[in-house]
């Protein structure tokens, strides 16, 4: 799965009517409400504030509005960009100032199927990997050397605790996993054994 970089809105331009998406990281379906009631509040005099939000390990969790639109025309043809662009815990809000001309029903799923999807192409992307996090405590006189190891092999430390010995913490790849153990084994003439712990989803480029 992958989810958006950053929050952001993008807007276009079709026939004098203005589509300004918004886009918002969120962790659950209430909190995509929540953002949703607040465009709704901040551009109150807008034509239309049509939504799309998709949540959870695998994005099952799916809802769109169209708003006032036609049905089928706003909502949906978001969500269906979510869902081709693989994206979850994200939400999407169309605000539309009607410009004169109606678009018909094509030319509306056309113009807020692309507001969402330029939009995504400005945040950008990240994608949501599963990793398992290893502890590994290290004398202090070893201490250097292994972290000097841990970044040139590409190995973020996520923390680094310091009491008896120096207990570096770890997010290794769930695919790489049984190859860092070997890994730091080698590095360490087996004089430090990492411990393995929980699983956790972190977004990386």
């Amino acid at each position: 799965m992958l989810v958006i970089a950053r929050d952001g809105t993008h807007e276009i331009e079709i026939h004098r009517s203005r589509f300004r998406c918004h886009l918002a990281r969120v962790g659950d379906v209430d909190a995509a409400m929540a953002f949703i009631a607040a465009i709704r509040r901040e551009h109150w005099d807008a034509t239309h504030n049509c939504s799309a939000l998709r949540v959870g390990p695998d994005g099952g969790a799916q809802r769109s509005s169209d708003d006032g639109e036609p049905a089928g025309t706003a909502g949906v043809p978001m969500l269906e960009v979510l869902v081709r662009r693989e994206l979850t815990d994200t939400v999407a809000v169309v605000t539309r100032w009607f410009g004169g001309t109606k678009l018909g029903a094509g030319g509306l799923v056309r113009a807020y199927g692309r507001a969402v999807s330029e939009a995504i192409d400005a945040v950008g992307t990240l994608r949501r990997v599963r990793h398992r996090t290893f502890t590994l405590a290290a004398p202090h006189a070893d201490a250097g050397r292994l972290q000097n190891a841990l970044h040139t092999a590409g190995h973020p430390i996520a923390d680094v605790a310091y009491g008896r010995d120096a207990v570096f913490t770890v997010h290794v790849p769930e695919a790489a996993a049984s190859g860092f153990v070997g890994w730091v084994a080698e590095q360490t003439g087996g004089a430090v054994e990492p411990v393995a712990g929980d699983a956790v989803e972190l977004d990386v480029l």
